[in-house]
């Protein structure tokens, strides 16, 4: 895929986020085209987590611009951006615990529709509100799981049904902060094998720490240090960077995350 030759889906502008003397986000610059997994990293404290936020529209950039489809959103609200066609997996407000995955699956699917919480009893009326919500729990591989209570899922079923949630929304963009956070090998390769189920028809920007699914999973990669993009690129380029090995893991990390990248599968 030629990323390079249309316009970026996003254009993150000299994004700057100050709380009070700090920078979080430093001048930040990042572009998404369409189509494209892109995948960003940085040590912990590199101001990814601050930079998700002012995407999704939960805090408000100090200066800088962030334009979606052409369309200059900073100052936009989170909920008109997710109509806009951005979404966050944590603005689903969160999974309902007591209901079904099915049940989950059809609140999301009414949401989209801008309805209030009186929705409920209507969604469950309709048949084909929930034929959808069941090709989306096949979508994310929870099609055995359709009458399991969300709280009873395993911690990685639960994020998948939070890609599901989000997947429901029909997002143009969709932002994945970590998740694979917390899982154990098996519900991380089922993870990575949705991701890469999802990369064929959805442009993702994912944050992640785990570098093994990251060099798999990209077609892109940006660095955030101290809160600035060091460096975009395929990750071959990435992973051959010593300037990049050493702002983000330091002289005894260099090697380990090389290692680590030569094991990914970039496409």
């Amino acid at each position: 895929m030629n990323t390079q030759a249309q316009a970026p889906l996003l254009d993150v502008v000299d994004l700057v986020k100050q709380f009070g003397g700090l920078a979080a986000t430093n001048h930040a610059n990042l572009r998404v085209a369409q189509g494209e997994l892109h995948a960003l990293i940085g040590p912990n404290g590199a101001g990814k987590t601050t930079l998700i936020h002012q995407l999704s529209g939960a805090l408000a950039p100090t200066a800088g611009r962030i334009l979606f489809q052409g369309q200059d959103i900073t100052a936009m609200p989170m909920h008109q951006r997710v109509h806009a066609g951005l979404a966050r997996s944590y603005q689903i407000t969160s999974i309902f615990q007591r209901l079904t995955v099915q049940d989950n699956l059809a609140l999301a699917l009414q949401s989209r529709l801008g309805s209030s919480m009186r929705f409920f009893r209507p969604a469950r009326a309709e048949r084909r509100r929930y034929e959808q919500a069941d090709a989306l729990a096949a979508q994310v591989g929870l099609a055995a799981r359709l009458q399991h209570t969300a709280g009873a899922l395993s911690h990685g079923e639960q994020r998948q049904l939070e890609v599901g949630m989000v997947l429901a929304l029909q997002p143009q963009l969709m932002l994945l902060d970590e998740p694979l956070a917390g899982m154990g090998a098996e519900e991380s390769e089922r993870m990575v094998q949705l991701l890469l189920a999802l990369k064929t028809t959805s442009t993702v920007l994912l944050v992640e720490h785990d570098m093994d699914a990251v060099f798999r999973l990209a077609d892109r990669v940006s660095v955030l240090v101290a809160g600035s993009v060091i460096a975009t690129g395929t990750p071959e380029s990435i992973r051959a960077d010593a300037q990049v090995r050493q702002a983000y893991l330091g002289d005894e990390g260099s090697a380990a995350m090389a290692a680590a990248a030569s094991t990914g599968v970039a496409r």
